[in-house]
């Protein structure tokens, strides 16, 4: 079943690209392709909604039970500290990488073919200076219901913990709650299920949308810097792969394979937030315990973001390079101790990257203008800043639960049919 949804997200890819490329070439006027390329936006959102329509109940409903299963809160503090250790050695060097690779590269030399845009031209993105006071208090919702109305992923963590935490405490009392939580857990991976199924047609709609407007020959424009940007990418994979083989033995190499159809989904679709039940789902299969993966992995997209990371410090230091500026290494690594605290707050904010990426800047001298530069091609790049960070959190995942001991014997990569017998239909046995 996952093979075969995997083939029809990539026929999706290729007929959307072919559709975009012709609807582009014979449509000359460009309000009417932004007019055209808004029917397809329609597709894309209803099956981003629809994601979004699970996330919150699937986050709260995992993590409840998993902690509910972990049996004491010692064991909840020492698994949150190793995975914020893991988080903060990932975004370092993800930052870094980004660095070093744009330096190797310069793909922002040369490019005197391209008209560069005022330096006092602007985004009209909502940039403001990172305020630690604001990011604490709201990691406690006031709402839960409001903080799942917005999608907001910390917060519902916070109050999951709260819950899943007094569950344990009142013991036998919490055992009804827990087994209707079990229960919510199996009815959201099934809707999931149902939901899935509409992927390859939302892939098909985004790629078309992209292509319609900007067309192909925008790639070809921005050849040099979205070339350097994958490869630093590919790059990023092999040190992320590297760092679990290095946990988790020969086993680590087989993580690719369970992880394909989420990555494919978050490139496809430019959301890691959409292949996030997939992600849980694969983890399963590769033996991370459930109370682990629903702990770790929310933890992971808001504080484990490796292809924004990498993508900050590649941008910056791109537009730089367009307007001539000489950074020091002194100020590059300023820079990167500054990305390393900003870009904590950036969940759930719209083109995060970018509005983190523009507030530093300023700090620096660096035209914000030039990110204008990349908005064209700024959706090709998520694509693939998606994917990664569906590769970092799934690392992350399975390497704090080989620390925890608790890495179970591994399922085939494949999902099973629904009729067959399956792990994730009770994805909480007993012995948990």
């Amino acid at each position: 079943m996952a093979k075969r949804l995997t083939y029809y997200i990539i026929a999706g890819m290729v007929l959307g690209m072919l559709l975009g490329t012709a609807l582009h070439a014979t449509i000359g006027d460009e309000a009417l392709r932004h007019d055209v390329a808004d029917y397809f936006t329609m597709v894309t959102d209803l099956f981003l909604r629809m994601i979004k329509m699970i996330i919150a109940p699937l986050i709260f409903a995992t993590l409840v039970t998993g902690i509910a299963h972990m049996g004491d809160t010692s064991a909840l503090g020492r698994i949150g500290l190793r995975t914020m250790l893991w988080f903060i050695g990932a975004t370092f060097v993800s930052l870094t990488l980004g660095l070093v690779m744009v330096n190797l590269l310069q793909p922002g030399a040369g490019h005197v073919a391209l008209p560069l845009p005022p330096p006092d031209a602007t985004l009209g993105l909502e940039t403001k200076a990172f305020d630690l006071h604001e990011f604490i208090v709201h990691l406690v919702p006031k709402s839960i219901v409001e903080a799942m109305a917005n999608n907001e992923i910390l917060p519902i963590v916070v109050f999951s913990m709260f819950f899943g935490i007094a569950i344990t405490a009142i013991g036998e009392k919490g055992a009804p709650m827990v087994k209707a939580v079990e229960s919510l857990v199996a009815i959201m991976l099934q809707v999931t299920d149902y939901v899935m199924r509409f992927a390859p047609l939302a892939v098909f709609a985004a790629i078309a949308n992209a292509v319609t407007v900007n067309g192909l020959g925008v790639m070809l424009t921005f050849g040099k810097f979205m070339a350097s940007f994958y490869f630093a990418m590919a790059c990023l994979w092999a040190v992320l792969i590297i760092a679990g083989v290095v946990v988790l033995g020969k086993r680590g190499l087989a993580l690719p394979r369970y992880i394909r159809e989420p990555i494919l989904v978050a490139f496809s679709t430019a959301s890691s937030e959409a292949a996030y039940p997939r992600t849980l789902e694969a983890l399963d299969r590769f033996g991370v315990p459930p109370r682990i993966a629903s702990f770790v992995l929310p933890l992971g997209y808001s504080f484990n973001l490796d292809g924004s990371m990498i993508y900050m410090t590649f941008a910056a230091v791109f537009v730089a390079q367009l307007y001539h500026i000489d950074l020091s290494w002194a100020d590059q690594f300023t820079m990167l101790l500054i990305l390393m605290l900003t870009s904590k707050g950036m969940a759930g904010v719209p083109r995060a990257s970018l509005v983190v990426i523009s507030a530093v800047m300023g700090h620096f001298g660096i035209p914000e203008a030039g990110l204008v530069m990349i908005l064209a091609v700024d959706h090709f790049l998520d694509m693939g800043r998606s994917a990664t960070s569906v590769v970092g959190n799934a690392v992350a995942t399975a390497v704090v639960a080989k620390w925890e001991g608790q890495l179970d014997a591994p399922e085939p990569p494949e999902i099973e049919p629904p009729h067959a017998p399956s792990h994730r239909a009770a994805p909480y046995p007993p012995e948990y």
